[in-house]
């Protein structure tokens, strides 16, 4: 908070410009160049302009006939008329090649934004300062860099004129500039302020602008309203949203006087020092230091240096809000940047013949305790490895280690003793497939749902919906592979859980990745496709190695390897018959669940 004050901003503002001039160049170098250079010849027209004026002013008060008069004022009235004519298709220009800046200062963002955050290690979507970050990144930051673009533009341009005037202003009388720059302060003061005021404000409520945002969005999303209403939360949520709201309004009605009064303050201050600029002119005029005919040009340079000084106030102070706001982009970009994995240095092999993983230990950002303390396993090719245990005991956590979405914070995991965080991320990733428990239900067509992005191999394809059991959905639906799974589109088909479940199996069938991790596969299976997925497995274990995470333990008992977590440690492992005999933890669960089919 202490990092906006008025200093802070006159210090940052040079590298703010200089930030907004490179976003520019990589948006579009040609349009960058065109608007810097159209406006900085406008501004050179406009005093152009003001200095024939004085000439023009110069002969018309001569004395003489009047059309003698007018005659001596015709070379210096072309030259005015020439220079506004120039100086306005510049500026029309310049308005043209901003106007393509801005949408593609847009783009450029985006893209800039996407691509970091979906190239982040996955821990980062555990910590919720990450999430502060992206949404105001995301949110009013990531709209702010093309304004900040427009209005350094326009501080560009507005500069221009003022240099213009003030130069014309300085040559007849330099007292008068230093009078119009001390009546223009009260409003710069104003600006600094009321933006200031703003964005602390609009700083503090971000987490309350999250929170009604999941609120409001969960009030009216397709996949709660049958819950919200089935529960009748409908004022339960209404009276927390309205809270929410009530609190953010009131602390922007808060800031809102106080800018206000800011504003009045300013304006009284402004229109003193406005009035003693005028004095100060007839003084001068009534003492005879200004000709009349410089008078009138200095009056003409002084409503032009004051505009332009008000715009340049007024575009400082939207690059001073703006920025404000763009630099949140920066710093998420920024921090972003510092959680992407770094490159990897080994070549990632194609296969394995054994993975082992040692010692590791895995904590989550804020967690008081760890979700894996020094675990160690091993999987061999063609192996069927189960993992066991209770809610909250680290498996889903091992298992994506495992995939190389974590990284341990002690301990390895390596293919034939290459350490996996030794390669680059995506060549590792494209050698795992994974049946996650939280699959996503992709708004896309059941083949780019199954296909995930690869190309299209209609043998494969067919292949990994026979072993997933999703032939049976995809042969239900009216357009087959072509639906569209989302019922708020037009032709969009919706799917039960289950039905989304062999779509998600299928995906990882598609993948011909030697490890193939399964996280409770069947969740939402009935009892036949169950039977079915789990009897494909062995046949898929010649060929690839399985990682198996489930709680019903009937469905491991032909797992090559079982190991059994509790409380992020492995406390058992071996085979069913061994595990049994060892009357532990697995046998008390396999008991118990045995147990609910006897008479």
């Amino acid at each position: 908070m202490g990092s906006v004050g008025f200093r802070d901003v006159a210090r940052r503002f040079p590298g703010l410009v200089g930030q907004a001039v490179r976003l520019g160049w990589a948006a579009s170098p040609r349009d960058t160049v065109a608007t810097i250079a159209l406006n900085l010849a406008s501004g050179v027209f406009a005093g152009y302009a003001l200095f024939a004026t004085t000439g023009v002013l110069g002969a018309l008060f001569a004395g003489g006939p009047t059309p003698q008069r007018v005659r001596a004022a015709l070379p210096s009235l072309i030259l005015v008329a020439v220079s506004s004519a120039a100086r306005s298709g510049l500026q029309s220009a310049a308005g043209w090649a901003q106007g393509r800046l801005e949408p593609q200062v847009d783009r450029e963002v985006e893209i800039r934004l996407v691509g970091l955050t979906t190239s982040v290690e996955l821990a980062a979507f555990d910590d919720s300062d990450f999430h502060d970050g992206l949404e105001r990144a995301r949110n009013r930051g990531m709209n702010s860099a093309a304004q900040v673009v427009n209005n350094v533009i326009n501080c560009l341009t507005s500069t221009t004129g003022l240099m213009s005037a003030a130069i014309v202003i300085g040559v007849l009388q330099p007292i008068l500039l230093a009078v119009l720059l001390a009546a223009q302060a009260p409003g710069a003061w104003a600006a600094v302020r009321a933006a200031r005021i703003r964005y602390l404000t609009r700083f503090a409520l971000i987490d309350s602008y999250r929170r009604k945002w999941i609120l409001s969005h969960l009030m009216v999303d397709r996949e709660t309203a049958a819950e919200l209403r089935s529960f009748t939360m409908r004022t339960f949520l209404l009276d927390r949203l309205s809270r929410l709201a009530a609190y953010a309004r009131d602390a922007e009605m808060r800031a809102a006087g106080r800018q206000a009064a800011t504003r009045v303050t300013a304006s009284a201050m402004s229109g003193i020092a406005t009035a003693g600029v005028y004095a100060a002119l007839g003084g001068m005029l009534v003492g005879g230091w200004l000709p009349l005919s410089v008078a009138g040009t200095a009056v003409l340079a002084i409503r032009q240096a004051g505009a332009s000084l008000s715009q340049l106030l007024y575009a400082v102070n939207q690059c001073y809000e703006e920025g404000l706001y763009f630099s949140d982009y920066v710093s998420f970009c920024e921090d972003a940047q510092s959680r992407v994995r770094p490159a990897g240095q080994a070549p990632m092999p194609r296969g394995f013949d054994r993975i082992e993983a040692s010692g590791l230990s895995f904590s989550y950002p804020a967690a008081d305790a760890l979700a894996l303390d020094d675990v160690s396993i091993e999987i061999g090719r063609g192996e069927i490895v189960a993992l066991v245990g209770e809610n909250g005991s680290g498996k889903t956590t091992l298992a994506k280690i495992l995939a190389g979405l974590y990284r341990p914070s002690a301990g390895s995991v390596t293919w034939d003793g290459i350490p996996i965080f030794d390669v680059d991320a995506e060549p590792l990733r494209e050698q795992v497939a994974v049946i996650a428990q939280d699959h996503a239900n992709w708004p896309l067509s059941v083949r780019h749902n199954i296909t995930m992005g690869r190309a299209l191999d209609a043998g494969l394809l067919a292949f990994a919906v026979s072993s997933s059991g999703a032939d049976v959905v995809v042969d239900g639906l009216a357009r087959g592979f072509d639906t569209l799974l989302a019922r708020q589109f037009k032709d969009g088909a919706e799917l039960s859980g289950g039905q989304w479940q062999r779509i998600a199996a299928a995906r990882a069938f598609y993948r011909t990745a030697p490890l193939l991790i399964m996280d409770e596969p069947t969740a939402a299976l009935d009892a036949r496709a169950e039977h079915a997925l789990f009897s494909s497995l062995r046949r898929h274990a010649e060929t690839r190695s399985v990682v198996i995470i489930t709680h019903r333990l009937a469905s491991v008992r032909q797992a090559d390897r079982i190991y059994v977590l509790a409380h992020g440690k492995v406390v058992e492992s071996g085979r069913h018959p061994e595990l049994m005999a060892l009357g532990g933890q697995y046998a008390e669960l396999y008991g118990l669940q045995a147990s609910q089919y006897e008479p």
